[in-house]
């Protein structure tokens, strides 16, 4: 069977194992209108992890999105600043019609534990959104399946929308373990969510972050089919409205091709979304 990933990126197996059909590269606008229409509207997130050095570098950034033009109405743009910066570009933020989410929640309510916050403290704050078990969490802080599946379960019980990061490393990708991985990271998180409307799946190959390598646009489809092949036979018809985001290394140069598969509803994105041609991500997405 053909192969799809290029000689550049040979060094990660591809996972994929029969040439896509014809329908893969159908019109992108159709494959929107479908996805629009089973509810899955765009989805992009800015992850600006342990950065940027300054407030001011934060203030900076937000003055150069501030007049970029994309469809508000097409596009839910929501910011991860570090926990230090949030409270200081909130409002800013949100101005510009932007949410915002922290990067992290504790497994915890309140209490003795020092060094983290609760969902109960993104609910007095009004913070709709974290993420949960981003590849950094789990491989560089020990962040378990069963500690994701317990941070889901508090913010599903206090109303926080979830994003939620799954993904394989390069060795599971050599070793053929992709969809094994993936699903694993899922169904930790199953038994504990009622509310499918509040959560969104990040698909993260831990490979292609910040390395600059990315999946082609048929691996990434082929994996977030996969994905949702998966989530159709654990919770039927949810899964076609269920929004799945790609966070591999994305920027504005590849974004457009990559929005137009078919799964794809949008990124997780990481040093993009700390650039001033950010905006260019959203509008994409909202194209």
């Amino acid at each position: 069977s053909s192969r799809l990933c290029p000689s550049a990126l040979r060094v990660f197996p591809p996972r994929c194992r029969a040439a896509p059909s014809a329908g893969l590269f159908a019109h992108p606008l159709a494959h929107r209108a479908a996805a629009t229409a089973m509810g899955r509207k765009p989805i992009v997130g800015g992850n600006w992890k342990c950065n940027p050095a300054t407030l001011k570098e934060a203030t900076d950034l937000l003055a150069k999105w501030e007049g970029s033009t994309y469809d508000k109405d097409k596009v839910e743009v929501v910011i991860c600043p570090t926990a230090v910066h949030l409270p200081c570009v909130k409002d800013k933020l949100e101005g510009m019609g932007i949410m915002v989410a922290t990067q992290n929640v504790s497994n915890t309510g309140m209490g003795a534990f020092t060094g983290e916050w609760c969902a109960d403290h993104l609910v007095d704050f009004q913070i709709g959104w974290t993420l949960v078990g981003h590849s950094e969490r789990r491989t560089k802080y020990g962040e378990t399946d069963a500690i994701t599946a317990e941070k889901v379960k508090k913010c599903q019980e206090k109303g926080i929308k979830v994003i939620f990061c799954i993904g394989e490393l390069l060795e599971e990708r050599e070793g053929g373990k992709t969809d094994e991985v993936n699903q694993r990271q899922l169904k930790a998180v199953l038994p504990v969510i009622t509310k499918w409307e509040d959560i969104v799946v990040a698909y993260e190959p831990v490979w292609a972050i910040g390395t600059g390598k990315v999946a082609t646009p048929a691996q990434a489809q082929e994996t977030h089919k996969a994905i949702r092949d998966f989530m159709r036979k654990e919770i039927g018809d949810k899964a076609d409205a269920l929004r799945i985001q790609y966070g591999g290394s994305v920027s504005p140069a590849n974004c457009k091709e990559l929005i137009s598969m078919e799964d794809i509803d949008g990124f997780l994105v990481g040093g993009a979304s700390l650039k001033a041609d950010f905006p260019t991500i959203m509008a994409a997405c909202a194209a």
